[in-house]
């Protein structure tokens, strides 16, 4: 395509390099991110997700030399060879190869016999994937492991796999032969023996990834159209890989305390009267509840910003009630807009040209729940400054958050056709490249509508979805079914949304479609309890999947669940400011924290919290024992308290009401006490679990809904052990930043593990208790070190 090279020049960082039949650029974005462009579409980038590129940037020296054969451009971490073809090959500092082009070209295996034999009978068979205007093919060393790629069905290591980016509405059961879903994150994680490195191509158009399903020499990334342009992400380590990806195309923000609690949904929660029972049933049954979504049957005639009159006659009243109650309203809106003239939203869209259109700039139409809807061109500035004013609507009646669906955007009809148009601030462009960033932009005016209203950090759930999408939303993982295999596939696809920028992700628990069994319904909420986004939603039709719609015993494992979910609020939250600051998502796979550990690379039915509670629900029917493999390290059993040694598997006991989990020694783990709902009642004493060992510990608190606290508006509190493996255990606590008045007055400290013979704290004795082996006792919630003696 490109030919010889003819030569170059250097801009700054960027140097651009002239070829026989075509240029390219090769722009370093700071010492470990590389971005390769050739500009088949458009003259230059006209990216979705890295939307303030300035952010990532890091000035650099960055040196160019020609070479006999190639262009070498070297920063302190990277060495990058372009030669003629644009052939682009990237080496470490040390002159070892990284990730090196493939100079064959795409040979796949050979498939025998006559397909269509097959087909007639009914059976999708097996084709090898067509070739693309775009294709980049890398060679396959043969040891690497591959993550990432959003939520696709499949193992947490894609490798022989091949997927689409293609944002898709597919209501049959997820299986590992799915190719495309609703979102589209073009980026992957390439882990090697001694290194990891990502690859973020941002390209909106269709794009496929071939991860060495096709050939085991090669994995290769293309599109059907758009420019080619991707991003070479250093690590060496894969936590600085995503933490660069992240500052790069934009980190989850801090979400509000509330949404990090226990949501209950179905299609549809109506009339009212409906509304409120749940409510009611959450409190009688002292599940803790801190929101219920509403789906399309709220709505007046599914015309979206509206209520209907009959079913909710006064939806303030009915949000004030249940603000009584702690429990916050959570309402659907679709991207379809009923074409009923008359009808506000859809006429001053009309009138003001806010409406994709077909080729002969008639507004285009298709059916969806309105029936005959138009489709707001969120692609264009004005149109999301108006989408975003409308969320006013919703909020001045005590909506407390926005879930967007259907915004692959889907249809009833199939996909939108390709020659659909949109203005695309300002470049006019068809349906192909605004498809799979569609869902992206109506989650970016929802965000900023909301922020707008409210004053405080919105909530915004999203099903469609691009990479960047995580600065403006949360995501579930679709429609999934009440399957096991689908309980077993929801932890693999929320991993590899995490490692792609995605932080707070969940699923529907219990699942969306079919009917949940108890036990199911158990396994998957003691699983679901540790996702950031914490919702059961089912679908109409679908048998009642709350709690106490079961059994008594079904009840009280669902109640144990949530509630120490809510025990771990502080935890968790404190992990989610993590994520704002450095990317990483709270839900982690194993390999993130162990990647030297080669069993830890394909562990698939476990997760980590953080970096320090290992999660290993049970996600097989009927079983009350399951493998747990635990890295190096010692490990405490939360539930039993015993001390395991790692490097090994162990058999974990898990009767119904028991999720095996352990702890890192080591650890320390805030907790609140028990609540109902997040703002119950003020916080007055932090819970601290301490697992003895090495380590430390901070934790921060703020108002958990406003933006203060990036004026400062915090508390910081630092917790240090030493010792605890002996007969001393030393933990220094530590008040830090303090600008915010609601401080804590008292932390109860529980010691796992440990039986005192003595406690002091600032060389004064104070009082405590010895229960099952472990110590207890209240401290004030100020700088002192406390030391316990066996």
């Amino acid at each position: 395509m490109f030919g010889q090279r003819t030569g170059y020049e250097k801009e700054s960082q960027r140097v651009h390099i002239g070829f026989e039949s075509g240029k390219a650029t090769i722009e370093v974005i700071g010492p470990q991110i590389v971005n390769v462009f050739a500009p088949l579409h458009t003259e230059g980038h006209e990216s979705r997700a890295v939307e303030q590129p300035n952010a990532a940037f890091e000035v650099c020296d960055v040196q160019v030399e020609e070479r006999a054969d190639h262009l070498e451009i070297s920063t302190s971490e990277l060495t990058v060879k372009v030669y003629d073809h644009f052939y682009v090959d990237f080496y470490d500092k040390a002159g070892a190869p990284l990730c090196l082009d493939y100079r064959g070209s795409r040979d796949p295996f050979l498939r025998r016999g006559n397909v269509s034999i097959a087909e007639g009978e009914g059976h999708e068979a097996m084709r090898t994937s067509g070739r693309h205007k775009i294709e980049i093919l890398k060679k396959m060393d043969g040891g690497e492991k591959f993550y990432g790629l959003g939520d696709k069905t499949g193992p947490l290591n894609k490798r022989g796999y091949e997927y689409e980016m293609w944002n898709t509405d597919d209501p049959s059961p997820h299986v590992e032969s799915h190719k495309a879903l609703y979102k589209s994150i073009p980026f992957f994680i390439t882990l090697q023996e001694a290194s990891a490195f990502g690859i973020f191509f941002d390209n909106p158009f269709k794009t496929f990834f071939d991860l060495g399903k096709e050939n085991s020499d090669y994995y290769y990334f293309g599109a059907d159209d758009g420019n080619l342009d991707y991003y070479f992400i250093y690590g060496p380590d894969m936590k600085s890989v995503v933490s660069r990806y992240t500052g790069l195309t934009g980190r989850t923000p801090l979400p509000q305390l509330w949404t990090l609690g226990m949501h209950q949904s179905r299609w549809s929660y109506a009339p009212e009267a409906r509304v409120l029972e749940v409510a009611k049933l959450f409190r009688e049954h002292d599940v803790p509840l801190d929101a219920i979504h509403l789906d399309i049957d709220y709505m007046d005639g599914y015309r979206v910003f509206t209520w209907d009159g009959e079913r909710f006659p006064d939806p303030k009243a009915m949000t004030d009630k249940l603000a009584e109650q702690g429990i916050k309203i959570v309402t659907i809106i679709d991207p379809g807009v009923k074409k009923d003239k008359g009808y506000g939203i859809f006429d001053e869209g009309l009138e003001k040209g806010y409406y994709a259109t077909d080729r002969d700039g008639v507004t285009y139409v298709n059916t969806v729940w309105p029936g005959d809807s138009v489709y707001p061109d969120f692609s264009d500035e004005p149109v999301r400054r108006w989408w975003a004013g409308n969320q006013k609507i919703m909020t001045d009646d005590g909506v407390a958050g926005i879930w967007n669906d259907m915004n692959e955007p889907a249809s009833f009809t199939g996909p939108l056709p390709d020659d659909v148009r949109f203005k695309n601030d300002g470049r006019e462009t068809d349906h192909r490249e605004i498809h799979n960033v569609y869902g992206h932009l109506m989650s970016r005016a929802t965000f900023d509508g909301i922020k707008e209203a409210t004053g405080k950090r919105p909530f915004v759930i999203t099903r469609a979805a691009y990479a960047g999408t995580q600065k403006y939303s949360t995501v579930w993982t679709g429609d999934n079914q009440s399957f096991w295999e689908h309980l077993r596939l929801s932890i693999p696809m929320l991993l590899n949304l995490g490692l792609s920028g995605f932080a707070f992700a969940g699923c529907d628990v219990g699942g969306f479609s079919h009917d949940c069994t108890p036990e199911l319904l158990v396994r998957w909420v003691q699983a679901g309890a540790f996702s950031p986004l914490f919702r059961n939603h089912t679908a109409i039709g679908t048998r009642d999947q709350e709690p106490w719609a079961f059994d008594e015993t079904t009840l009280d494992a669902y109640r144990k669940a949530v509630k120490l979910r809510y025990k771990l609020l502080p935890y968790l939250y404190d992990l989610m400011r993590e994520a704002e600051q450095t990317g990483l998502a709270p839900l982690r796979p194993l390999v993130l924290e162990f990647p030297d550990d080669p069993a830890a690379r394909e562990v698939n039915d476990q997760f980590l919290l953080g970096s320090r509670i290992l999660v290993a629900p049970v996600v097989e029917q009927g079983k009350t024992h399951r493998a747990v493999y635990l890295p190096q390290g010692t490990w405490i059993d939360y539930n039993s308290g015993e001390s395991v040694e790692g490097g090994r598997t162990v058999l974990a006991e898990a009767p119904l009401d028991v999720c095996p989990i352990y702890v890192r020694a080591g650890s320390i783990l805030p907790g609140y006490p028990d609540q109902k709902y997040v703002g119950e009642r003020r916080i007055d004493e932090l819970l601290l679990e301490v697992y003895p060992g090495e380590g430390g510990y901070t934790h921060t608190q703020d108002d958990g809904e406003s933006y203060g606290y990036r004026d400062g508006a915090y508390n910081e509190y630092r917790f240090v052990q030493t010792g605890g493996r002996e007969s001393v255990l030393e933990l220094r606590l530590e008040k830090g930043h303090a600008g915010y008045g609601e401080a804590y007055r008292s932390f109860r400290v529980t010691v796992r593990g440990f039986a005192a013979a003595s406690a002091k704290i600032g060389g004064e004795a104070v009082e405590f208790e010895t229960e099952n082996g472990n110590t207890v006792l209240r401290v004030p919630a100020e700088a002192g070190m406390l030391k316990l003696e066996a």
